[in-house]
């Protein structure tokens, strides 16, 4: 139980990291991400290993990079991400609807509506959705490139190949491992 106190105490001091403490220069006031919109670019429907809907709450060119907060809208039933690793990024991920798949290293677990997963850096992991919808809230810490990550994958004219998916992902700082994460 210690460790859970811990990894959720750890979890939960995220968002406080400010851009102060690195060093970087502060945002000099606050904003509203209002429900249902997209900080910069609206809604970036995806397109390759899902089709989900993103919404930008929180840029890293809001932090200085440090931190990003995305809302998924998941439409992507048996589908999510191959198994892949941030070469910078630990990832936290907080279910607000539906039913998801996860792995994270050799681990496995099916997370409900209220649950959270932590995902840390250079550690391989890949989600599914196993409901017919559901919603995501992704923090990642630093930003790294996974808004222009998503950005690339709005752009595909076309479904992309394996090889051109992980072509994407290295672009951006992450590498595809493995293939996509079936539901036991």
């Amino acid at each position: 139980m210690q460790r859970r106190q811990f990894v959720f105490s750890a979890v939960a001091a995220v968002p406080f990291i400010t851009t102060a403490q690195a060093g970087l220069p502060s945002p000099s006031k606050g904003f509203v991400a209002k429900a249902g919109e997209g900080r910069f670019h609206g809604h970036i429907q995806l397109k390759g290993v899902n089709s989900n809907i993103l919404d930008v709450k929180v840029s890293g060119k809001d932090t200085g990079g440090l931190l990003a907060i995305f809302e998924q809208t998941s439409v992507s039933p048996k589908r999510g991400t191959p198994l892949h690793l941030h070469h910078f990024q630990d990832e936290v991920f907080f279910v607000q609807a539906g039913e998801y798949y996860f792995q994270v290293g050799d681990d496995k677990y099916r997370l409900h509506a209220g649950d959270s997963i932590f995902l840390p850096r250079k550690v391989p992991h890949a989600w599914t959705q196993v409901s017919d919808t559901g919603k995501m809230t992704v923090t990642l810490q630093p930003a790294g490139k996974l808004e222009e990550f998503f950005m690339a994958m709005a752009a595909l004219k076309a479904t992309p190949t394996n090889e051109e998916i992980a072509k994407i992902f290295a672009a951006h700082e992450m590498q595809v491992v493995g293939p996509p994460l079936a539901i036991d």
